[in-house]
């Protein structure tokens, strides 16, 4: 993208807010409450105003506000409201609101003003698990239905990789003394997608574990040099697209022949692409997560 989206389709607004179009058009219609603009050929779009304002509306209505008791409060008084129930409840759906304005109009300050709201209520695991991961997961639908472009998601993503690296730089500038079990986390060749692992990264540092981040895209061959370092490491890595399911187990093979035939090592790896994968079918060293709470519970 070469500007930012200042205008959007009702489907963007529909996906955007979780509102169906129908209620949309029919609050619009009824209450007045947002003013599209029509194209020459009466289509409705918006504007990023409009957006916002349909976020706040949201976030008031999903918390039992009447909508017809919305639309008696001036526009110049609602951000004010919401500010309130914010205050009186959690700022989790307002944050990420907050966070879905600045990813579409790729605001960075922002997304820092935002953080550190939630930072003066909440530890980052919380901030982790109550925001960032819900906004993920809306992420994938937002992209599949071209609400926004590739081009949004990397920016928000980065975003959220720096704050875990930045949360796991300050447990490890304090810790002197380890856990017995050495990690080291990589991901295999081809797999870009690394806030899973990294995550996982800051929980172990958190546990008090040395952890060693390969990061991105790590050939097999380059991992040998680890078990010449370290006595019995435990290699971590989360399989998201890559392998793919019909190479998966000559990737798992080609690891236990690399890796686990002349020294004791072990791999344990979370992620869509091991499900269905049974630890029976495999040496002793291989262990499948099917999410981090289960591989945390494992240590």
């Amino acid at each position: 993208m070469n500007s930012v989206k200042k205008t959007f389709p009702i489907r963007d607004l529909e996906n955007l807010s979780g509102i169906k179009a129908h209620t949309i058009r029919i609050w619009e219609k009824r209450y007045g409450l947002l003013e599209p603009e029509r194209t020459d050929t009466n289509i409705r779009n918006y504007s990023l105003k409009s957006l916002q304002k349909l976020l706040n509306i949201t976030l008031l209505y999903n918390n039992g506000v009447k909508i017809s008791k919305i639309a008696s409060i001036p526009e110049a008084d609602l951000p004010g409201q919401v500010r309130d129930l914010v205050a009186r409840n959690s700022a989790r759906s307002q944050a990420i609101n907050a966070l879905k304005m600045a990813m579409i109009n790729f605001d960075q300050s922002l997304f820092q003003k935002t953080f550190e709201a939630l930072e003066k209520e909440k530890s980052f695991r919380e901030i982790f698990w109550q925001v960032f991961i819900p906004l993920l997961e809306e992420l994938g639908l937002l992209w599949q239905t071209d609400t926004i472009s590739p081009a949004h998601e990397h920016f928000i993503t980065h975003l959220i990789q720096q704050k875990i690296q930045l949360s796991t730089e300050q447990v490890q500038s304090g810790q002197t003394e380890f856990q017995d079990r050495v990690f080291v986390l990589f991901l295999p060749e081809n797999e870009i997608h690394q806030i899973g692992l990294l995550f996982v990264n800051y929980e172990l540092a958190c546990r008090g574990y040395q952890t060693i981040y390969l990061g991105q895209s790590t050939p097999l061959e380059t991992l040998t040099d680890l078990i010449k370092y370290f006595e019995e490491p435990y290699f971590v890595s989360y399989f998201t697209v890559s392998p793919t399911r019909e190479h998966l187990k000559d990737y798992l093979a080609t690891f236990e022949q690399t890796l686990m035939k002349n020294a004791p090592s072990h791999l344990w790896v979370l992620g869509r692409q091991t499900e269905g994968l049974s630890e029976s079918d495999f040496s002793d060293g291989f262990r499948f997560f099917n999410s981090i709470e289960q591989f945390l519970k494992a240590l």
